[in-house]
Order: C-alpha cells, then sequence, then structure tokens
C-alpha cells in the first residue's frame, strides 16, 4: 500500500516537474534530428538497400532510434511519444520503409510447391466437370 502510494507521489512530481520547466520543442526537435537521425541514416547506409524490409537485419537500428528519441525526451523533459516523435518516424517509414510489407517481411512470390496446387486442381476440376457435362448431353436415355 505504501509503495503505491510512494509510486503515485513520484509520478505526480514528474509531471509537475515537466510542467513547471517545460519543454523546448523546437530545440527537442532538432536535437532528435541532430543525434538520433544522423545515427539512424549512418547504420542504414550500412545495411544493404534490399535488406531494409528485413527485421531481423533493421529490428536493432530501429530499436536504437526509438531509444534515442525517448532519452532525448526524458533528458529534456518533453512528454514520449508526442506529435513531434510520432512525426518524425512517419518521415522515417517514408523514406526507409515504404515499400515494406505490413507484417515486416520481404515481399517474394510463393515456390512452384505452393502455386501447384491451387493451379493445378481448378484446371483438373473444370477439365473433369466439362467432360461429365459432354458425356451426359450424349447419353440421355433413361433420364425423366
Amino acid at each position: 500500500m505504501e509503495s503505491t502510494w510512494l509510486l503515485g507521489a513520484a509520478c505526480v512530481v514528474m509531471v509537475m516537474t515537466a510542467s513547471v520547466s517545460g519543454c523546448n520543442r523546437g530545440h527537442y526537435e532538432s536535437e532528435i534530428d541532430k543525434l538520433c537521425l544522423a545515427k539512424f541514416h549512418f547504420d542504414m547506409g550500412s545495411v544493404d538497400r534490399g535488406l531494409w524490409c528485413s527485421w531481423p537485419d533493421t529490428s536493432e537500428i530501429y530499436e536504437g532510434l526509438t531509444n534515442c528519441t525517448y532519452q532525448v525526451a526524458l533528458r529534456m523533459d518533453c512528454f514520449w511519444p508526442d506529435q513531434i516523435v510520432d512525426r518524425f518516424f512517419v518521415e522515417i517509414h517514408g523514406k526507409y520503409f515504404h515499400d515494406c510489407a505490413p507484417t515486416g517481411r520481404l515481399i517474394h512470390d510463393p515456390s512452384a510447391k505452393v502455386l501447384a496446387p491451387f493451379i493445378g486442381v481448378p484446371v483438373l476440376v473444370t477439365l473433369l466437370v466439362t467432360a461429365l457435362v459432354v458425356w451426359r448431353s450424349k447419353h440421355t436415355e433413361g433420364v425423366l
């Protein structure tokens, strides 16, 4: 019970401190660009462009960028995430990840083992039904 009260008091003090000291949003945005974006550009430059959509190859860089924006916000008494960070990540995604699938996997055609049944079965069924209709139309005796 006492620890809950202390945690609540600590949150109130943090919110009051942030609102008293304020966040210089212009400086905050420029620091994110200067510190985080520059490192992200450098790190992504070391990854082959064809691997930008590969989460295993870019997750560490992306997590570093996320952590950087959080650390800058923390040091400057700014809320995180906020509109500046949201806009920042939208720009990052627009430049680096706009061609990626929503699941984060590389887009590619399925293998022939997967495609063959999806192509072959409908073709065979179509031929079978056509042959059955032709055969049935030639043998109409005994049908009421």
